[in-house]
């Protein structure tokens, strides 16, 4: 049942069109994306977490937290530690919720349903929600929201069933939720799952005035003898990268740092653009479950990772087998302009914009030459494709 409260913490309630209890034993993906949620919590104590073996539990396990990078640059530019992220208090959460919780640190949660694994995940759009606010664009953030659980579960090779929301604020004013909803709406239509509930939580005195917090979860499902664990990676096999449309929704604590020493506004032109700099960085975050399942079903996918804070550097050791690492060839995709600007505006070193943002590719799929071959062929004309690097010996990734 949905809780009640006090006034002064009202909490309302879209209640589901679709169904009034949610059906395990028979996965199946609805038509149409309800604007109206749940009186319920779809998963409760009755259903654990089963226990994975250790393999599983290294390659396919729940992700927490996203790697940030860490260290101060000495050279005067700036960091994402200097913009309030810091890795090392990200890194001891992790340490400690994996000794009451073990399995943590891929992309997606995994729980064991028949022949198949239900994949989930949950992420908000962090600090460009500032960014919302100061420009009025609202109509896309719900893009972003469901754009970073779906983009993680892919990862998988699973297909998206559905999507739940959860929005806060202090006084609900119906025009703007309206408008975000229907952003969450357009990112489950993209992603072809369903939204099948939310939350609306007011709650007076919290938030800033016009002010509001995103959170979103979603449930895939995948076969488990087709599921995309990383395991079968060699060295030798290449990295493919799909583009993104911009920051997408990681980094931003150091954006906005960044936009402050510039000295420019958001509606200041970007250089190197035809655009403002506040619609580049609020570009809404590719969604890229269509074009990635469909290159799966090509074969040869061995592993994918999506690229979100800690950039190439950290996630995309994040589905290596030990022992393996990556060399990334730097100049085989066009980086943005709004990368070449966050990095010359605040005098960011190589590394650091490396292991903060995704310089342009958002997904990373690794894969055997052959499978390459054919999907860098088939990229022609339906959909763009970069070769970026390739699996090596040794741990870490690097540069050239």
């Amino acid at each position: 049942m949905t809780k009640t409260v006090a006034a002064a913490n009202a909490e309302i309630s879209r209640c589901v069109a679709a169904s009034s209890r949610p059906i395990f034993d028979e996965p199946t993906i609805a038509t149409q994306t309800p604007l109206v949620i749940r009186p319920y919590r779809l998963f409760s104590q009755r259903f654990p977490l089963l226990s994975l073996s250790l393999l599983e539990r290294n390659s396919i396990s729940s992700s927490r937290l996203r790697s940030m990078p860490n260290d101060s640059d000495a050279s005067g530019g700036l960091t994402y530690k200097d913009a309030g992220v810091d890795i090392d208090a990200g890194s001891e959460l992790v340490r400690r919720i994996a000794k009451m919780a073990p399995g943590i640190g891929g992309f997606g949660g995994i729980y064991p349903l028949g022949d198949s694994f239900l994949v989930a995940g949950t992420d908000g759009v962090g600090t460009k929600l500032k960014l919302a606010f100061e420009t009025g664009i609202h109509e896309t953030i719900g893009i972003d929201l469901v754009a970073m659980s779906v983009n993680d579960i892919v990862t998988s090779g699973a297909k998206p069933l559905f999507f739940l929301d959860y929005f806060a604020t202090s006084h609900l004013d119906v025009d703007l939720a309206e408008k975000v909803i229907k952003g969450i709406v357009d990112g489950c239509q993209q992603s072809d799952c369903a939204l099948l509930g939310g939350e609306t939580a007011e709650m007076p005195d919290f938030y800033a005035k016009g002010e509001y917090d995103l959170s979103g979860f979603a449930v895939g499902i995948v076969k488990k003898d087709s599921v995309i664990d990383g395991k079968n990676i060699v060295a030798g096999d290449v990295l493919i990268g799909l583009p993104s449309s911009g920051v997408h929704s990681n980094g931003f604590s150091l954006v906005r740092r960044v936009l402050a020493r510039s000295g420019l506004s958001l509606k200041d032109q970007l250089p190197g653009a035809a655009v403002t700099l506040g619609e580049a960085l609020m570009a809404p975050t590719v969604i890229y479950v269509k074009q990635v399942l469909d290159i799966i079903g090509k074969g040869g996918v061995k592993g994918i990772a999506h690229i979100t804070g800690g950039g190439f550097t950290d996630n995309i050791p994040r589905v290596f087998p030990e022992g393996l690492g990556a060399v990334i060839y730097k100049d085989s995709w066009n980086v943005p302009a709004v990368f070449k600007w966050i990095q010359q505006a605040g005098k960011i070193e190589d590394a650091e914009m490396s292991r903060t943002f995704n310089m342009g590719i958002g997904m990373v799929l690794v894969m055997s030459k052959e499978a390459s071959q054919r999907i860098l062929e088939d990229a022609n004309g339906a959909y763009t494709a970069y070769r970026i690097g390739e699996v090596v010996n040794g741990e870490g990734v690097s540069y050239h």
